[in-house]
């Protein structure tokens, strides 16, 4: 199990309004795809490749469900496990605009929409970013309107001080 660092490397200050998130690239492989679906979404287009080709989604297809797991995983790989985060209330809004399909490359971006101070919470920010995926071809495949909360830099540098006098 992963373990956090002691000292983040991001707080709410570095997640201004307009700043875009760079998310890196997965590739979406039948193992994986099969493996979720077995779990958690077992319909037939998630599980064999000709009933995916005869439905609507054109192909063996990831869940919807799937598609939104591997784009946490990006974010966290992207930037979530170098900050002073403090977790989620939940997203506005999720959008699946196309199928996800083995063999598709999935790539995008999350921009940061509003951020502001927490009135109720001292030392914390919350901020407002909308994700996009796009597959190889460019077309988004989902997009994803999330709220996420840091903690503020002066709210780390207390907790390190306080840490430091222990």
């Amino acid at each position: 199990m992963p373990t956090r660092k002691k000292n983040p490397l991001f707080t709410y200050e570095d997640f201004p309004v307009g700043k875009v998130l760079d998310l890196g690239v997965k590739h979406v492989t039948e193992k994986e795809v099969l493996a979720f679906a077995w779990t958690y979404d077992p319909q037939p287009f998630h599980l064999d490749r000709l009933e995916g080709e005869r439905s609507i989604l054109g192909g063996l297809a990831a869940s919807g469900w799937h598609t939104c797991a591997m784009l946490m995983r990006m974010i966290f790989d992207a930037f979530i496990k170098d900050t002073a985060g403090m977790g989620s209330p939940g997203l506005e809004s999720l959008r699946w605009k196309r199928p996800v399909l083995v063999g598709d490359t999935l790539s995008g971006h999350g921009k940061v929409m509003e951020a502001r101070l927490s009135e109720s919470r001292p030392g914390m920010g919350i901020t407002r970013i909308v994700y996009e995926l796009h597959n190889q071809r460019g077309e988004p495949v989902i997009t994803w309107d999330c709220t996420h909360f840091f903690k503020t830099r002066a709210a780390v540098e207390a907790e390190a001080r306080e840490a430091a006098e222990a």
